[in-house]
C-alpha cells in the first residue's frame, strides 16, 4: 500500500514539474512579443478566473481566514509578486535551463535562511550541501565571465523571495485554505501586472497564438499548483519530494526543442552539483541519511 502511495505522489510531482516547465515556456513565447507586464496580466485574468472557479466549487471561500492568517497571507503575496516579477524578467531574457537550475536551489536557501530567521539547527553535513549547492549557481550563473548579466541577478533575487515566501507559509493555521491562498496571489499578481502597464503604456496588439500560448499558460501553472499540493499529501515526502527535479530535463528539452539552448558544461556541472545537494537535502531533514 505504502508504495503505491508513494509511486502515486511521485507521478503527481513529476506531472506539477512538467506543468511549471510548460507553463515558463509557454510564458517565454509569448512574452516575446506583447512584453513581460502584458503577459503577467493576460496570464493572470485567465488564471484567476480558472483558480477562482475551482475554488469556489470546492467551497475555499465559506471559512475565510482570522486576521493573524489574512496578515501573513498578505506578506506572503508581496513576497509572490517580487518573485514572479524578478523571475518572469530572467526568464525573457536567459536561456530556460539556467534560469530554472538557479530556482532548484531553494531547498538550499530555505534551510539557511530557517536557520537565520526561525532559530533551527543543521548539522555539518546539511551544512556543507547548502554550500556545495551554492558553489553549482556560482558555476550556472559564473559571475565575473562574459556569460554573466543583470538577469542572472535578477533570477537569483527571485530565489530569495520565493524563499521568504515558503517561510512565510510554515506561519499559517491549519484552516487556511491553499486555493484561496492560490487565488487572492492571482488577483494580486493581475492587478500589479496591470498597474505596471499603466505607467509604462506598454500595451500591444495580440495575436490570437499570442493569446492561446497565455491562456495556455494559465492552464499549465494551475496544473502545475494543484498537482505539487496533491503529490505532498501521498506517500512519504523524502521519496516524492525528490521528483521536483524532474523540472531539469523538461527545461533542458524545452530550450534545446524551441529555442536551440544548449548548456555548456560548466552549467551542466552546477546544475548536478545543485540538484544532487538539493536531493540530500530533502533526505537529510528525514533523518534518511
Amino acid at each position: 500500500m505504502q508504495n503505491s502511495q508513494n509511486t502515486k505522489g511521485a507521478l503527481l510531482m513529476a506531472g506539477s514539474m512538467a506543468g511549471f516547465a510548460f507553463n515558463d515556456a509557454a510564458i517565454k513565447l509569448g512574452a516575446a512579443d506583447i512584453g513581460i507586464y502584458q503577459a503577467i496580466f493576460v496570464r493572470g485574468v485567465f488564471a484567476s478566473l480558472l483558480i477562482g472557479l475551482f475554488a469556489w466549487r470546492m467551497g475555499a471561500f465559506k471559512i475565510l481566514p482570522n486576521s493573524t492568517d489574512l496578515r501573513w497571507i498578505a506578506l506572503r503575496t508581496l513576497t509572490e509578486l517580487g518573485a514572479t516579477f524578478c523571475f518572469l524578467t530572467a526568464l525573457l531574457h536567459m536561456p530556460i535551463a539556467n534560469v530554472t537550475a538557479i530556482l532548484q536551489a531553494l531547498p538550499l536557501t530555505v534551510s539557511l535562511a530557517a536557520v537565520w530567521l526561525l532559530n533551527e539547527t543543521i548539522g555539518w553535513r546539511r551544512a556543507g550541501a547548502i554550500f556545495i549547492g551554492l558553489v553549482g549557481v556560482m558555476l550556472i550563473i559564473k559571475p565575473g565571465t562574459e556569460g554573466f548579466n543583470s538577469y542572472a541577478i535578477l533570477a537569483m533575487v527571485a530565489v530569495v523571495f520565493i524563499t521568504f515566501r515558503d517561510l512565510i507559509v510554515r506561519q499559517f493555521s491549519d484552516q487556511v485554505s491553499t486555493l484561496f491562498v492560490s487565488f487572492v496571489t492571482a488577483i494580486a499578481i493581475t492587478f500589479a501586472g496591470a498597474i505596471a502597464l499603466i505607467i509604462t503604456h506598454s500595451w500591444q496588439p495580440m495575436t490570437s497564438q499570442t493569446l492561446l500560448l497565455l491562456m495556455l499558460a494559465s492552464v499549465l501553472i494551475f496544473v502545475g499548483y494543484y498537482c505539487s499540493v496533491a503529490a505532498m499529501r501521498f506517500g512519504e515526502v523524502a521519496i516524492v519530494a525528490p521528483f521536483r527535479y524532474s523540472i531539469m530535463i523538461w527545461a533542458i528539452l524545452l530550450g534545446w526543442i524551441i529555442w536551440d539552448e544548449t548548456p555548456d558544461y560548466l552549467t551542466l556541472i552546477g546544475m548536478v552539483i545543485v540538484v544532487s545537494m538539493g536531493v540530500y537535502t530533502f533526505w537529510r531533514e528525514r533523518g534518511r541519511l
